[in-house]
């Protein structure tokens, strides 16, 4: 099982060129979380504790609006979630509800905080690669930002110019 795990962890672009006993360290600390169906893994807007890497099942990543929980993506195996919680440390900004039955190992502040104490260029690459993987994202969302605007707008006069 351990095996298994130190693989999964390093096909993600978070734990890309992460040492196996640096993985093997943390996730002797980590616990297997299961959420059945249904269920939440959190929800937005709840006190963030830690990131979740999702071993099986499958979750929809849903954003609360105007009274409903729009769906934003879906995530597999190997995915992860909650990744922010372990950088900034502010409330979730999604809930994360379990279409199929799940099970996820848990990653939590004190978990890299202990990398950190044994191996500081381990933690310090894990973070970068962080950083990396939210950057990716806020370009992501960026273009489909940009895109719903450009559909939106009925002429150029409409749209909002800015010098930079």
């Amino acid at each position: 099982m351990l095996a298994y795990r130190i693989e999964l962890l390093q096909r993600m672009p978070i734990f890309g060129a992460i040492r196996e006993d640096a993985l093997q360290f943390l996730l002797e600390q980590t616990r297997s979380v299961s959420v059945r169906a249904m269920d939440f893994f959190f929800r937005e807007h709840d006190e963030a504790g830690g990131m979740f890497v999702l071993e099986t099942g499958r979750v929809a990543v849903l954003k609360h609006w105007n009274g409903q929980e729009l769906l934003l993506r879906h995530l597999e195996q190997g995915d992860c979630f909650g990744e922010m919680a372990l950088m900034d440390l502010m409330s979730r900004s999604a809930s994360i509800q379990a279409v199929q039955d799940c099970t996820a190992i848990e990653l939590r502040p004190e978990h890299l905080y202990r990398l950190f104490e044994r191996d500081a260029e381990q933690f310090a690459l894990i973070q970068m690669n962080m950083g990396r993987e939210v950057s990716r994202r806020l370009r992501a969302t960026d273009e489909q930002l940009f895109h719903a605007e450009m559909r939106t707008a009925s002429r150029p006069s409409d749209m909002l110019f800015r010098s930079t």
